[in-house]
This record gives C-alpha cells, structure tokens and sequence, in this order.
C-alpha cells in the first residue's frame, strides 16, 4: 500500500539557471576559483589552461541572492560572503586540511513588520572590509560593522533612508568613510530615477545625505558600476544612455536602446568594462582617461551570446557567461574578428535546462524508458531539451553481422586501431578501417578457420590469437607467426584471459594454464580448480602493464575466487549463492580504489572493493542490470577508465564522487563490445547487438543525458500526437516589432519541422492537449490568448482543433471556437475537451467538426491549471488555491465538489491519485490537498484537507505523472508511483509515493542525518523545509527529503554509524535501502 499523502522528493537534476559568479582564492592562495551561484546551490570551478574544472558542488538551504569574495588582512585566502532570499547570511572559509567547507559567521536579518523590498534583495561589501550593507525591507539598509583585520563580524544595525523604491546600491571608492551611491525610483507618473550618495557613519549608526549632489538619471536606468581607483565615481546604465559621475564631474555616451542585464569588470582599475544586454549583445565600454581622471565613455560590439546573467572576466582573455535563460558559456575574447565580424570566441558551453516552462513524458526509444522532452529556455535561447537516464552511443557506422561471438581491436602502430577481429562459430574474419571505409581483409598468420576466444596486441609491437587449440603470437609488422602454444592432448581451449603480456586458460574439467608473453611464449603454472571454471579475468589495477591477481568464477558452488599470480595460489574465495551462474568477471580500478566486479547468468552484478595487500573483497553489493547474462568489459573515457555491461540492458558502470554509478545506454541490446580508437572513429567503440555491428561515440558520462534541440524561438507548450510519431510545439517568435505565436510540428526521432501553424496577429497558444474521440482518431487541441493592447483584461481566445497526418505530418484545422476570455489552460476529458476561460471552467465537445459547449463552472480569479482524472477536473487557481469539479454524465451537470480555502497562488498542479491534487505555488513551495471522502458530513466533504507541505526551494512550473528510470521488470519488485516536476531554474524532480512503513522509517533518518551533519552557513534544514509565504510559517509534513536521505552514501564511515543508532539497521542495510530507492526513482 502506498500513500500519495506520503511522498518523498528528490532532485533527479539539479539547477541549471546561472544567476551569478564571482572570482577568487578561496580553496588556496594560489587556486584561482570560479564559484557559480544556481538557485540553491554553488559550484566552486577551478580555471585552469584546459578550462574550467569542476571542484566542490554545495547545496544551500536558502536561495542564494548575493555572493561576494572579500579578504580581511590577517588571511590568506578570500571568504566567501552569501545572502539568501530568506534574509540569512553566511561567511564561509575552504579547510584545505579537510577539504571541507567551514562556516566562519551567519545571521538572520528578518524583520517581521519590514515591507520587504519589491525588487532584487542587494547585499554588497565595503572595499575595505568594514562593514557590509543589505537591502531587504523598503526604507531600511541593515549595516553589519566587520573587523577589516580579522574579518569577525559584529551586531547588525539598521539605517533608515527616504528611499522607497531602490533599484541599485553600491559602495564607492576614494572616501574615507564608507559611502554608497543608491539608485531609486521616485513614486511619481514620470517615473523620475534619481541617484543619492551616503556616508555611513558607523559609530553614530545614522548616514549623511548628499555626499555628492543628487543626479537625475534616465527612466530606463537600472544599474550603478563603482569605478574603483584611482578614476573612483560610478556609471550609470541606462536603456538609451551611459553616463559616468564623479561629484561634480560627468560625461554621457547615448547608445542605441537595449535592455542591459549584466556587466563585468575586466581590468583592475575598471578602465574596461564587460556589457550584456537582453539579446545576447556582448559590448566593452572603456573609460577613456587623461592621467586619473575620465575623460570620455566609448562603447564597442563585440558580438552575440546567450542572454546573460553575469559577465565574469577570468584571465587571458576569457570571460564566463552565465545565463539563466539558455546555455552559459566559456568565450575568449578576440584582438581579431571572425568572419562573422565577432570578437567573441566560445571555448565551452555548459547546458542550461531553465526556466523549464513545459515538458512531456514519453518513451521516445520504445524501450519502456521515459524521456521527458522540455521547453527550456527564452527569447531567442528557446529549445527544447531530451533528457533520459543514460548514455546515449552516436552511431557512426553500422553493418549487419550476425552470429557473432566475439570482437577485438588491433593497433597497426600502437596510436590508432585499424583492424577488428569478429569472431564466429567455426572461423574468425578481420575488418580493415582506412579513410572511414570498412574492407574484410586477412593476417598470413591469424587462424581464420577456427573461432577466436580472445585477441589483443601484446608489448613488443606483437598480438596474441587464442582459439579453442592453441595461442598464436603474430608478429605486428608482417602479421606472420612467431611462436604458438597447443593445447595438450584432447584438451580443448573454452575460456581466455589475455592482457600485454599474460594470458589464463581454462581447458576444461577445472584445469588453468598460466603463460607469459613478455619476452616468449612461456607456459609458467597450471592448477587445477575443484569445480568446472565459468569465467577468468587478469585485467591490471590501477597503472600496471601486468597483473598480479587471476579473478576465476566457478561452477557447482556459484563461487567466486581470486588467486595469485604466476602461481596461482588462491588468495580469497567468495561464495555468490544463488542459482545462476557467474559468466563474466572484471578486475577494474576506479577513481577511488581497485575493484572486482562479477557478473551472472541472470543479469545481477556483484561489485566488491578489494584490497591488494589483504586480497580482501569487501563492501559486497548486488544490483540487477537486466535479466540475460551480462558480459563486462572495460573503456576509457575521458581518461577515466569506466566499465561496459553488455546485456538485455546495457550499463555503463562508472565512479563519481567515491561511488559506483550505473547508467543505462540508448541501445535495445549489446552482446559484445570493445574499445576502437580508429584514425577515422576516434574515441569510439565498437558494439555487437541484434545482428548488427555498429561503431559508435559515447555521451558524456553522467547520470542524465540531455540533447539540446534549438529552436531560436521560446516553446511554451508542448505534447506527443503518438499516431504521427510527432511533437506539437507551441512558440513565440520574437521579432524587434512584435511577437508572433505558431504551432509546430516535429518528427519526434529528428526534430525536423513538419509542419507550422501562425495564429493571428497578437494571438498567443497558451495550452495545447491531443484528444482521443469515439473513432479513436486523435486531434491536437488548442487554447489561445488574444489580448488588447494596454488591457490588463483578457476577453478575447480561441479554441482550435487540429488534425495531424500520421504519414505527412501535416495539419488541418478542423474546427475554431472563439470565446470571451483567454483559454489559458485546456485539457482533453473523456472524449471531451476542457478549458480554462479566465475565471470559468467549461467542458466542451466535438461534433461533426464543431466545438459545442456542454457546461461551465465559475468560481475562479483565474484558472490557469487543470488537471484530469476519471470524471473529476482539479483547478489551480492563480491565488485561490486547488478546486476540484465533477462531470455528472447522465444528469449533464458540472459543478465544484471539494476546494482548498488557503489563499495559495498556484504555478503547478496535478492529481495524484482519486482523492490527493498535489500543486505548486509561488512562495516556492509544494503540497498535497486530500479530499474526505468518507466523511458523513457534507461540509467536511467540501473541504480539500491539507496532508503536505514542503519548502521546495524552487518555483515549480508543471508536474506531470512519469519516472526517468526503466521500470524492473522483475515479478518481485515494488513498483512507486513517481510525479516529475519542473522549475523556473532548470532542475527536474521526483516524488514518490511511499508506503506508511517506509515513510515512518526514511522520516527516522532524516532526523537523524540533521543530528549528525549541519547545513552550509549553519543554516537549519528544519527552518529551510517549513512551509513559508508571506502569510505564515509552518513545519514541513507529509514529505522527506530525498536530497538530505542520499546525502547519506557521502558521509564518513564514522558519521554513517552515528545515523544509524536507533533505526534498527546497519549502515551497510541502509546504503542499500537509499542505493534501491535511488535506483528506482533517478
């Protein structure tokens, strides 16, 4: 039994957005740190020749508005200063000892009868490391005095100023007391924009006004630059003009209009300074100077980029380019332009899913594997965005082959591969690659009658052939013989282990045979087993050529056992248990210690760590990777060696973070594969499945793959039309005139344009469905928005159904209905169609291509979301919270059954089950609404309960029923309801419904964790987790943590033991618990 009342919430993808970066040396003196604000969290990068290196990945619990290094003289290295939205703060310090973040002050600057502040809450620090300013309330600026020696902190005082409306403020050099410049608007119909200078007086606690003279500044004006020294003064950035100030001296540059959203500084003294605009436009204003003073402002194009959030100037030229509303990048800035006429040149890109408006779920690949297709992005950053658990393999050639038994690359020079073996019953073929042409060649030497076990070049530019009667060395020059070894009598070969200079063979009845090739080919040791051999491996560990260790997986006792090598002594036995037997076995090293991994007939894997002086396996885990037997074999990628599963459901089994992560692969079906670094092929691997031998490049390993589909326009909505394999987009192109809206087709393999759609002019598609009739034909229905110009009413949409050619692609409209309201969400309903009209919720049908309406329920400010179930329709109003409604079928009637009577403005909603909505709102929160039911009372029944709440974090934009992971399709396993969900800042999320048991023990764990690890900036998990708007607080129920329960496979084997007093459990039975629950959600 499982509770949608009882959820647990993990993050499967974590921010993308990028609101802010900053650089300093903060994990050392002489580390040079990039650190990237996203959301909640913070990535701290270190730059290096080859780019930027990704080091310490933080999550916060509160959301992150300010971040700024700063240096107090006694330390050597920067702190990092963090305000969130909560009004918190924090000053952190690097433990290079501990590799550890460690919290050096925070504190709380709530206020309860503060207005807070209606634009961006500020934070920003005295160059001198005297104090620092926040701006959170309206009319208040709170000053926290700081030791500019030893960087302590002390109590924070507030400063009352006439300021209402504050759009910037910032500190100013060349005064000797602190002094800020604050930029605001004044409450009138011109909306005059004024700057003000203040002295802070610390001592006294007050502030004296007009340092300099106010300045009356353009309505566009948005941002003030501090000059440092020796030019000192502040510029101002306008829509139309630039203007820099210092006391009575200024100087103007006008500019074409632009909307300017980020700058940087790039040289120490600021004579040059990095400007972005809302369309990506990437400028250099420079200070023109005589001696220190300025003299003229001039402003350069450099070329385009995402729309930026932060420029921030590294060194050398490179520059980072945050963006929260498409992919951030790496550029370097250029003395020269291209050819087209940029001076920028991207060096890397970092993929940015936010804001996430809008997603699908569907099984693109027809493997039972959801695919969640996103529409991502802004303006001309618009894309839609793939994103699947997995790897995904590029095919670059492919050949049908069938029944074969084996494949093997071969070096000519020992740079590149060139030749594959393929292996058959009964004969053995070559494949030559030269100039991405295939050609089926023959080595002199190589036994092409007989099928080969195993083959690879060996040191002293040599290969090794091993049949089922002897072990051939060729020579790589002329491919010719040189010495061979024969099975003895009737002895025949079955299995074969061979690295540079080793091989292992099983003859059969339990009997192994040791050669050396590092000179000659040399029999060395033979040993018998007490049970018949099932596989060997003598991979090396870590950086050795040789082995010293023969891993053998035997069967009978379904036993696994490690002996030594060149005497094969036997170190170690491991009993498997079970009934299947081991088929493949695999010594690999990771990033954090040697392991053997062991592969049996059913498709389970066992890893154990295993340590070479001891010969100890350890830390025993099995996981399942399919139900066929699974064949192990290892590939570098990216100079990290990673292990391939070939099975019914290939993995790539890799480390990150000290743990084993498995990621499936885009592939139905893998039955052997090996590395092929081929002069035409680079990087690439070779694959046997489905009786096709294909050559292909890897994704990236990581746990989510994501494919990025620009589209140059912003999507809005999206579904799957199933019958026409294609996408129906809804976007918005933005021209300098105005803003067009379509709706597009895509194949949805390709994303090819099939077909498009251009609503009228000022016509926006707000929601899009397919609806299924009678004939089981299925329409693409859509809601519109046609607003007036300078209304803030809508009265005016359409309803358009649309049928889409499941062989062109190409659609007709069928029927038009235009209505007094804008259809701002639409659903399909049981063969009907069901629309949110402003306020009004009315059910519709088709008919003889005629959309007719059958009734309507009102009651809403405005419905934005709907969801279905059965016969029911939950609402999420925009600040009446959640309504549920019912379809009476036989008495034709429409009306509202149960609502929520908090005032939550909704962003999302779905129905999780007959009885519980879940929805999102705009305070970054989650909950879940239950109906009663069972209540006798019809009241009580009126009334949704409310059964959770939770501080996201994060403002969700859709939920949506589906999961990321292939579900098992073992009969015994426990199959969880899971609901993704989607957010403004690009990450993705998982909640799952648990049962009442595993609730209740997971909950345990979570307290736990809280009492053995504190958050980031002292800040507390409970506090962070409450349910919060700005009406009430109130403790987190009905949810668990799933981010803080994993972080539980992170902790030190000591604090791993402080969790788990009092549960009942050992730590080794919890890392499996989380490890399953992990597996089976993202």
């Amino acid at each position: 039994f499982f509770s949608s009342c009882m959820s647990y919430v993990v993050t499967a993808q974590k921010p993308t957005s990028v609101s802010g970066a900053i650089t300093g040396n903060f994990t050392s003196p002489t580390d040079k740190n990039l650190v990237i604000s996203k959301s909640t969290r913070f990535e701290i990068h270190n730059q290096t020749p080859e780019g930027l290196q990704p080091f310490l990945d933080v999550g916060v619990y509160g959301r992150i508005c300010s971040m700024h290094f700063f240096r107090p003289t006694e330390e050597e290295k920067d702190l990092l200063f963090i305000a969130t939205e909560e009004h918190k703060f924090c000053v952190l310090g690097y433990d290079s000892n501990t590799g550890e973040i460690v919290t050096r002050a925070n504190g709380n600057i709530s206020d309860r009868t503060g207005r807070p502040t209606e634009y961006a809450q500020m934070a920003i620090i005295d160059p001198h490391n005297r104090m620092i300013i926040l701006h959170l309330y309206v009319g208040i600026l709170h000053i926290v005095p700081m030791n500019p020696v030893t960087g302590e902190l002390s109590e924070a005082f507030s400063i009352r100023i006439e300021e209402i409306h504050v759009l910037d403020v910032k500190f100013l050099e060349g005064f000797e007391l602190p002094t800020v410049a604050i930029l605001h608007q004044v409450p009138d119909k011109n909306e005059t924009r004024i700057v003000n200078t203040y002295t802070i007086q610390q001592e006294e606690k007050d502030h004296k006004a007009d340092v300099w003279a106010r300045k009356k500044v353009e309505s566009g004006a948005s941002t003030l630059i501090p000059i440092p020294n020796p030019y000192n003064g502040y510029v101002v950035l306008g829509e139309t003009s630039i203007i820099y100030v210092n006391g009575s001296k200024e100087t103007a540059l006008s500019m074409e209009a632009a909307c300017i959203v980020a700058y940087g500084k790039v040289d120490p003294d600021g004579s040059r300074y990095l400007i972005g605009d809302l369309c990506g436009e990437i400028y250099v204003l420079l200070l023109q100077h005589n001696a220190n003073s300025v003299s003229g402002l001039k402003l350069e194009r450099l070329g385009t980029s995402a729309c930026p959030s932060t420029l921030t100037y590294l060194d050398d030229g490179v520059v980072f380019a945050g963006s929260l509303r498409g992919d951030s990048h790496l550029i370097r800035l250029r003395t020269e332009p291209n050819e087209q006429g940029s001076f920028l040149e991207l060096l890397d890109s970092f993929t940015n899913l936010g804001p996430i408006v809008d997603f699908a779920v569907v099984d693109l690949e027809r493997q039972g594997q959801g695919q969640v297709v996103t529409c991502s992005g802004a303006f001309k950053d618009g894309s839609l965005r793939v994103i699947r658990n997995g790897i995904g393999i590029n095919e670059q050639a492919t050949i049908e082959l069938p029944g074969v038994k084996g494949v093997w690359s071969l070096s000519e020079d020992g740079e590149f591969d060139k030749y594959l073996v393929v292996s058959f019953v009964g004969q053995t073929r070559i494949l030559a690659i030269t100039d991405e042409v295939m050609d089926e060649i023959s080595f002199p030497g190589l036994d092409a009658a007989s099928q080969t076990l195993s083959c690879c070049n060996i040191i002293n530019n040599r290969i090794v052939q091993v049949t089922e009667k002897e072990v051939r060395i060729l020579s790589c020059g002329d491919f010719n013989v040189i010495e061979s070894w024969q099975a003895p009598g009737d002895s025949a070969i079955n299995i074969a282990a061979v690295n540079q200079s080793q091989v292992v063979l099983s003859l059969g009845s339990g009997k192994l045979v040791y050669l050396d090739v590092q000179d000659k080919l040399t029999e060395v040791t033979t040993t018998t087993m007490e049970h018949e051999v099932a596989c060997i491996d003598i991979h090396p560990l870590g950086t050795a050529t040789r082995s010293n260790f023969c891993a053998v997986g035997l069967w009978t006792d379904i036993s696994l056992r490690v002996l030594s090598l060149p005497d094969m002594k036997e170190l170690n036995k491991e009993i498997l248990g079970g009934e299947f037997l081991p088929r493949s076995v695999l010594f690999t090293t990771f990033e954090h210690g040697d392991y053997l991994l062991c592969a049996l007939g059913d498709g389970h894997l066992f890893s154990f760590q295993f340590a070479q002086d001891t010969h100890a396996l350890h830390d025993r885990k099995k996981v399942s990777l399919g139900t066929k037997p699974i064949i192990l074999n290892s590939f570098t990628s990216n100079d990290a060696r990673n292990v391939f599963a070939a099975s019914d459901r290939p993995t790539v089994i890799y480390s990150n973070s000290k743990k084993i992560l498995y990621s499936n692969v885009n592939l139905k079906e893998v039955d052997y594969m090996c590395s092929f670094n081929a002069k035409a092929f680079p990087d690439s691997l070779a694959i046997i499945g489905e009786d096709n031998l294909t050559i292909g490049t890897i994704d990236g390993i990581q746990k989510l793959h994501i494919r990025t589909i620009p589209l140059g326009e912003m999507p809005r909505r999206i579904t799957h039309h199933e019958p026409s394999h294609s996408f129906a987009v809804l976007t918005v192109h933005a021209t300098n005139e105005r803003e067009e809206g379509y709706l597009r087709v895509m194949d949805d393999q390709t994303f090819e344009l099939a077909d498009s759609f251009q609503l009228n002019e000022n016509e926006g598609g707000f929601a899009i469905d397919t609806l299924v009739m009678d004939d089981n034909k299925e329409y693409v229905i859509v809601g519109t928005v046609i607003p007036e110009p300078g209304d803030a009413q809508v009265y005016k949409g359409r309803i358009l159904v649309f049928a889409l050619d499941s062989n062109t692609r190409k659609l007709n409209l069928l029927a038009e209905k235009t209505l007094e309201g804008g259809i701002f969400s639409l659903k399909s309903y049981d063969g009907k169609l069901i629309a949110g009209i402003n306020g009004t919720v009315s059910l519709f049908q088709l008919q003889e291509n005629e959309v007719t309406e059958l009734a309507s329920c009102g009651g809403s400010i405005l419905a934005l979301h709907l969801a279905t179930r059965g016969n029911i329709c939950a609402v999420g109003d925009l600040m009446r919270s959640v309504s549920v409604l019912h379809w009476n079928e036989g008495a034709r009637e429409f009306r509202e059954i149960a609502r929520d009577y908090s005032p939550n403005w909704m962003t999302a909603l779905e129905i999780m089950d007959d009885d519980t909505f879940i929805g999102g709102e705009s305070f970054f929160n989650i909950f879940t609404v239950a109906k009663n039911s069972s209540s006798e009372s019809e009241e009580e029944r009126s009334q949704l309960e409310c059964t959770g709440e939770f501080h996201l974090g994060e403002s969700v934009n859709k939920l949506r029923h589906g999961s990321l992971v292939m579900k098992s399709q073992e009969p015994d396993a426990k199959q969880i309801t899971t609901t993704l969900f989607a957010t403004v800042s690009g990450s993705i999320g998982v909640i799952a419904s648990l049962s009442e048991s595993e609730f209740t023990f997971f909950e345990q764990v979570q307290r736990n964790i809280n009492n053995v690890i504190k958050g980031v900036g002292g800040f507390e998990h409970s506090d962070w987790r409450s349910f919060k708007n700005d009406k009430r607080v109130r403790p987190s129920k009905g949810f668990i943590d799933g981010d803080l329960v994993e972080s539980f496979l992170d902790l030190s084997a000591h604090k791993k033991r402080e969790v788990v007093e009092g549960l009942n459990v050992t730590v080794a039975e919890l890392v499996k618990r989380i490890e399953d629950l992990s597996q089976a959600l993202h």
